[in-house]
């Protein structure tokens, strides 16, 4: 029996969204958890994976399918899902863990539940989730029934814990040592139509941090002006070892792309801190950001409802505080 996990890498590392859902994945008791990695097996961090308590890696280079394709991906899942005996797939709840599992549950014509914080075997062909709804404003109590239980994992809610430590609920006892690891070259047979949608990934635009992923996100709402009013915050971000994140108002302005979206329609996020320059804080935008550590906003307006939920706040414009603390960084 075995818990397939797609593995999405953050640079040369497994995303901690990935980590995460390995995490659950191992709570789910079945003896072989393996990660499906779309990569060069030889950049494969097979030692960090072997900590998170992966038994095998089923690795999918670039000469078999080059680029991001999500039906290509999918049927690679359904076909590894078969020849293993899988009895759940799951991904982490990013954009492409999403997506790819979606597609996977059309292909096998299973049910798919997305963002679980809580999965149990509950017998046979039954499992028993916990997901989030509404953006994680509600939890959802479900039984999916299906020989495969496809799932994403909320990135939000659930720890990333090493298989030498428990995980949190666990009875105590001994750690666990990681277990040896087994790398395996896969070849899909794939069809013309699977490769339909693919997207090519430049090397300048690969690798770093993800907006999933950072540990310091820098945000710019509509107080930011325009395009041009972004390079402050992108220097500010780069000093920080963070990156930049917007509301929905600039994407759809069309200062900023999609991808960089905060909120109930873009990315939930969960850093040490985000700062908040310029953005009022709509219930959509804190769904998506309620997960920070710690927020501070920076607003020309008191009464923004985002101070509400910021630790710290700056009433000032943004536009003399951002190159202030520019200028501070870079003189330390």
């Amino acid at each position: 029996m075995t818990v397939l996990c797609l593995t999405e890498l953050d640079g040369a590392d497994p995303a901690d969204a990935s980590l995460r859902a390995l995490t659950l994945g191992r709570s789910l008791g079945d003896p072989s958890l393996a990660a499906v990695v779309f990569a060069d097996s030889a950049t494969v961090p097979a030692s960090a994976l072997a900590d998170y308590g992966v038994t095998d890696v089923y690795v999918i280079e670039p000469s078999a399918l080059e680029g991001y394709a999500p039906q290509a991906w999918a049927r690679v899942l359904a076909g590894l899902a078969a020849e293993t005996g899988a009895t759940a797939v799951l991904a982490a709840g990013t954009d492409r863990g999403n997506e790819v599992l979606a597609h996977l549950g059309a292909i096998t014509g299973l049910p798919m539940a997305a963002n679980c914080t809580l999965v149990t075997p509950d017998g046979g062909r039954t499992h028993r989730l916990v997901r989030h709804r509404w953006a994680g404003l509600l939890l959802e109590d479900a039984v999916m029934e299906a020989p495969i239980a496809l799932f994403t994992v909320a990135t939000d809610a659930v720890s990333s814990v090493s298989a030498a430590l428990p995980a949190r609920g666990a009875t105590p006892g001994p750690p666990e040592m990681p277990a040896a690891i087994q790398v395996h070259v896969h070849k899909p047979e794939l069809a013309e139509a699977d490769l339909v949608v693919r997207a090519v990934e430049s090397p300048a635009g690969a690798g770093g941090a993800s907006l999933a992923t950072a540990r310091v996100v820098v945000g710019g709402g509509r107080g930011v002006g325009g395009a041009d009013g972004f390079a402050p915050l992108e220097e500010l971000a780069d000093l920080l070892g963070g990156v930049v994140g917007v509301s929905r108002v600039v994407t759809s302005e069309g200062w900023r792309p999609h991808k960089q979206q905060v909120g109930q329609t873009g990315t939930k996020i969960t850093p040490e801190l985000y700062l908040a320059c310029g953005i009022s804080g709509a219930i959509q935008h804190i769904a998506g950001c309620a997960g920070a550590k710690h927020i501070i906003a920076i607003n020309t307006d008191p009464g923004a409802p985002i101070l509400a939920h910021a630790d710290y706040a700056i009433i000032g414009d943004l536009h003399q505080v951002i190159p202030a603390l520019v200028e501070a960084l870079r003189a330390r």
